[in-house]
């Protein structure tokens, strides 16, 4: 049977004011939706993966980073193509997110799974980002008091009120109304997202232009403080972490709904797509390796707030400030499509609410109770479970772990199987088959990893008592 390679038809011309769909012209450019897949992915994957290679040594772990590079960009292709799907009536219909792609391609089983794995994804992201936002606040603080009383001093710090702060300006930012407000905010936190990749790099070419030539590892490094059993948990938690760098398939439709219908969508996706993952790739990679050499094997979770780096201060001080930044636009970008999804569903649930669907206006802000009652929850709960389990390995790895087999590998290969007619069994299945299964294998040991992680960090913390 002959395969076919462009599953979707897309549309070039569309109305002046309105798409195929009825809805208002879409705007967006290879340029917007590059921007919100760096957004997306260089966020606090890359302040662990110094860490990780520290666990992983030079050759397996830039072999992991490359290798779970091209995974996610490769499904990522394919997902482009899986945003129009054939519909007898209108030629094509959109998805316009992941869950409704999986929906139209896979039925409703898959889809109720999706749905669990999605939005899994998205919660944690959110919960990741105020754990991170927190610590970079409380390291601006500790840096300034290293530069005035010295480093030998601890100058500790509680990470709650800081915990608040960034649920406090995420409860405002909460209130934009969709996804397709966020071009300014993905611009902002790509910038920053260049600025403190940039600083960690240069802080850590210092570093070793100062003479700093700690050891390092080309195999596994050995660890003579740590046991065997210990240490292949560590290494386990570094896959998860390095897996969870990549992730950003969860809200790839959501970007893609607001590329503009000429040049078709998908094309216009597959080229944002290459250069955000190439850009975010090289970065992680510039990052890591850099990073490793300077601090080798000793390499702290965290390398910019957990204080590798204490000189120039101000400069320290700028790369964490530039980390709250980024990811002030990171969360919504992450979170926006859960909220959509809980909005959508109550607006099919209760058509004749007022309290769900009566827009109010006071001058050009336009607000509706439904949503600054929901939305503020859901920034409140995120923020107390941050302050519940404030773990930054452990908790990005399970994060990754548990989701990048399903969203990045597992969906988009059976959606492809599905919309080009693979023969069962034929060379190419069993490829893809077996590509989908090594990648459940890896991402099982780094769940197992970060969730003894978790379990040991939780038995050795005090509850709301995070402290920098």
């Amino acid at each position: 049977m002959k395969k076919q390679e462009n599953f979707c038809v897309e549309k070039g011309e569309a109305p002046q004011e309105f798409d195929d769909d009825g809805q208002l012209r879409r705007t967006g450019t290879w340029m917007s939706a590059s921007a919100h897949i760096i957004t997306a992915v260089i966020g606090t994957g890359v302040l662990s993966l110094t860490w990780c290679l520290a666990q992983l040594g030079w050759i397996f772990g830039t072999f992991l980073l490359v290798v779970f590079a091209v995974i996610s960009w490769y499904t990522c292709i394919l997902l482009t193509n899986c945003y129009r799907s054939p519909h007898p009536v209108t030629g094509t219909t959109r998805n316009y997110n992941y869950m409704q792609a999986v929906k139209t391609n896979l039925g409703g089983r898959q889809y109720i799974w999706c749905a669990i794995a999605q939005y899994e994804t998205l919660i944690g992201v959110s919960i990741g980002y105020t754990i991170t936002s927190s610590i970079s606040m409380g390291a601006i603080k500790r840096s300034n008091c290293f530069h005035k009383y010295g480093h030998d001093k601890g100058c500790h710090t509680l990470n709650s009120s800081y915990l608040s702060i960034f649920a406090c300006i995420q409860l405002v930012l909460s209130q934009l109304p969709n996804f397709h407000k966020l071009s300014f905010l993905s611009v902002i936190a790509t910038i920053m997202s260049f600025v403190y990749s940039t600083i960690g790099m240069g802080l850590s070419i210092a570093k070793i232009a100062g003479g700093s030539h700690p050891k390092t590892s080309i195999g596994i490094p050995p660890k003579e403080d740590m046991s065997s059993k210990e240490k292949m948990w560590n290494i386990f938690c570094a896959i998860g972490d390095v897996a969870f760098a990549y992730g950003f398939t969860s809200i790839l439709f959501e970007i893609q709904d607001t590329l503009k219908s000429s040049p078709p969508e998908n094309k216009v996706m597959k080229t944002a797509t290459t250069i955000g993952i190439s850009a975010s790739a090289t970065f992680y990679l510039l990052c890591g390796l850099l990073g490793y050499v300077a601090f080798g094997n000793n390499a702290p979770g965290n390398y910019l707030s957990e204080f590798g780096f204490y000189e120039p201060f101000w400069l320290v001080d700028i790369a964490n400030l530039c980390i709250v930044i980024h990811l002030l636009g990171a969360y919504q970008v992450v979170v926006q499509p859960f909220f959509a999804f809980v909005e959508s569903w109550s607006r099919r649930m209760w058509p004749e609410s007022r309290f769900v669907n009566k827009e109010y206006a006071i001058g050009y802000f336009r607000f509706n109770l439904f949503r600054l009652i929901w939305r503020s929850t859901y920034v409140i709960l995120a923020t107390v479970i941050a302050m519940m389990f404030p773990f930054f390995n452990a908790f990005l790895a399970l994060i990754g772990s548990t989701t990048f087999w399903p969203l990045t590998v597992y969906f988009p290969i059976e959606m492809y199987i599905v919309q080009a007619k693979i023969r069962r069994y034929s060379f190419r299945w069993i490829l893809l088959r077996m590509l989908s299964l090594v990648c459940l294998l890896v991402s099982s040991l780094a769940a197992a990893g970060s969730i003894r992680g978790l379990v040991v960090s939780v038995q050795t913390s005090k509850l709301f008592l995070s402290v920098s």
